[in-house]
């Protein structure tokens, strides 16, 4: 039997390491899909909705390096949307295949017709629609090497018909190019870096995910400076364990640690961060940023150097340059005051809440004790990415994923998917907003029919809990916050696996070790205070006046109950901070 076009680009994704294909197979998939079948040597999952596919290949790439997922026409490829604009901004290559209608039908309104060039376009760094066996070949091997090397989502438009085509083979080089360059600035640049960071006698060094492969050179940068470092929530794993100078995160999510480093410093370095938010970063402070892509550099403070490099090539090129600082009172001074905030967050560990209103601190911090080392943690956007910040500990062998860029509901149940498939050999833990595990709830049938082990742990606040705050800190009473789950513990049992749902502070430890000790997939349903909120680092007096203007209006609409529900509980935070 001839080689067809789905069968040469089945092929062109084996040779290119892809391992599996996330999709929910139909009409203009199905070629493609028999082409899988008649390989052997690359899987079909099925999942349930496509942005779950999106999802776990956006997890998996960043794991692994490069993952595929796809959709068929009309509403099968709109699914990937979301998971795509995600993978697209953080960064991880995604080959994304948009099979469509028929090409005779395109342009007559056919039924399921869309326009993958103008749906895709904003989520990717390639993006065609083949019209040729040749074509499709060609434009594979570039998409592939679009995603690898520019680190995003390539997208490639397959009309149904095309892929039952006769294969062509290709003049070009069907070849995947993999390069790892040194990427440094310039002798002058780096001389010029040295002078101002040898000029200053308090440095602060902040690392975000592109530092992550520059764990030993950072640290033994900070010790010839004597200068704390703190880190983005992405940059978190890659640089707290074996860190003496380590002082935390900065941010919505963060310490008071790191801010207060940063703004006591004469200079700031930032490596590998794209940190978006602009308001923790110090404006009367020497600010220099090093970044793998200059067209970052200064878009997020201003700057006083911004020089194009990796983290890793740049820092080992500057050390050298480095007069090694004999003072050490300002990283003294930093360390000590992080000690405090550390022993300040175990407040919130050791009460552990009561009946249906258990503490999440206490939660993250046991789930911390209790996972392996080596584990892979996906977490919700919104209140599990607070605790997974402040509670979930790096060991150097731990993962944690999110849509830390995108900041999308719904993605730590998908991710973990991904996870699983990668590394059946590692512990994967997804900690699940109830609000975000309800939007994708279907995909738990996924777990089920391939039985990946994976740990789903319900932080189940009963409200969308960040939405909440926001609203709180906006000076406006939350309203349609608060959700009404099912029970989510029979929800899995339905599904065919494990449920547990945990009522008790005292229930916690068993049932996550229950759970992390069963061989299967997992459901831990755990009732949790919905009045635990989360402060940032610096704390606006606006922010302050609209939180007690929110809790004004509400005791005005006759919700006192409520209103000093969340005191009590926020007290800790609170007391801190006005």
């Amino acid at each position: 039997m001839s080689k067809n076009v789905a069968d040469q680009l089945v092929e062109m994704l084996v040779e290119s390491g892809v391992k599996r294909i996330y999709a929910v197979t139909g009409d203009s998939l199905n070629e493609m899909n028999d082409a899988v079948r008649r390989s052997g040597k690359i899987k079909w999952v099925h999942v349930r909705h496509e942005e779950v596919g999106a999802f776990a290949a956006a997890a998996e790439a960043e794991l692994d390096g490069l993952a595929c997922c796809a959709g068929s026409c009309g509403p099968g490829h709109v699914h990937l949307i979301n998971g795509l604009y995600d993978a697209n901004r953080t960064g991880v290559p995604v080959i994304a295949l948009a099979t469509t209608i028929n090409t005779p039908e395109y342009g007559t309104q056919y039924f399921q017709e869309t326009n993958t060039i103008k749906l895709f376009d904003d989520c990717s760094v390639y993006n065609q629609v083949a019209s040729t066996p040749l074509q499709a070949a060609r434009m594979l091997q570039t998409a592939i090497q679009h995603a690898i090397h520019r680190k995003g989502v390539a997208v490639i438009g397959l009309p149904g018909d095309l892929t039952a085509l006769p294969a062509a083979e290709s003049t070009t080089s069907m070849k995947i190019y993999r390069s790892n360059p040194v990427i440094r600035p310039s002798d002058e640049e780096l001389q010029e870096m040295a002078s101002l960071l040898n000029g200053a006698a308090k440095i602060a060094i902040y690392c975000g995910i592109g530092a992550e492969d520059a764990h030993d050179a950072v640290v033994a940068l900070a010790g010839l400076l004597q200068a704390p470092i703190g880190y983005s929530f992405r940059g978190k794993m890659g640089m707290q364990y074996n860190n003496p100078y380590e002082v935390g995160m900065t941010g919505l999510l963060g310490l008071p640690s790191a801010y207060h480093a940063m703004h006591e410093s004469e200079v700031v370095l930032l490596l590998g961060t794209d940190f978006p938010y602009e308001l923790f970063m110090p404006t009367n402070k020497k600010i220099i940023q090093v970044d793998v892509k200059p067209e970052r550099l200064g878009r997020r403070a201003k700057l006083t150097l911004g020089l194009c490099g990796s983290a890793k090539d740049t820092v080992q090129a500057l050390i050298p340059l480095i007069q090694k600082k004999e003072d050490t009172s300002f990283l003294d001074a930093q360390r000590s005051f992080y000690e405090k905030v550390k022993d300040h967050l175990q407040t919130y560990v050791k009460d552990a809440g009561s009946t249906d209103n258990i503490q999440p601190e206490f939660v993250a911090a046991t789930i911390n004790e209790l996972a392996a080392k080596n584990a892979i943690f996906t977490v919700d956007t919104g209140m599990c990415c607070v605790w997974g910040a402040r509670y979930i500990e790096s060991t150097g062998q731990r993962k944690m994923l999110g849509s830390f860029n995108h900041g999308s509901m719904a993605n730590a149940m998908p991710m973990a998917i991904g996870a699983a498939f990668a590394h059946p050999d590692r512990q994967v833990i997804a900690l699940c907003g109830d609000g975000g595990l309800s939007m994708l709830l279907g995909d738990l049938a996924t777990l089920q029919q391939y039985q990946l082990p994976i740990k789903l742990i319900v932080f189940n606040n009963r409200a969308l809990g960040m939405v909440k705050l926001e609203m709180q800190v906006q000076g406006l009473p939350d309203n349609e916050t608060d959700m009404v789950n099912p029970e989510f513990a029979l929800v899995a049992q339905a599904m065919g696996f494990h449920g547990i749902t945990v009522h008790e502070p005292e229930e916690v430890k068993q049932a996550l070790e229950t759970a992390f000790q069963h061989n299967g997939p997992v459901l831990v349903n755990i009732l949790t205070n919905g009045d635990a909120l989360a402060m940032p680092p610096s704390i606006e007096w606006k922010q302050v006046k609209g939180y007690a203007l929110s809790m004004t209006k509400l005791i005005l609409g006759g919700k006192m109950e409520e209103v000093l529900d969340t005191i009590k509980s926020n007290y800790k935070h609170l007391k801190d901070v006005l």
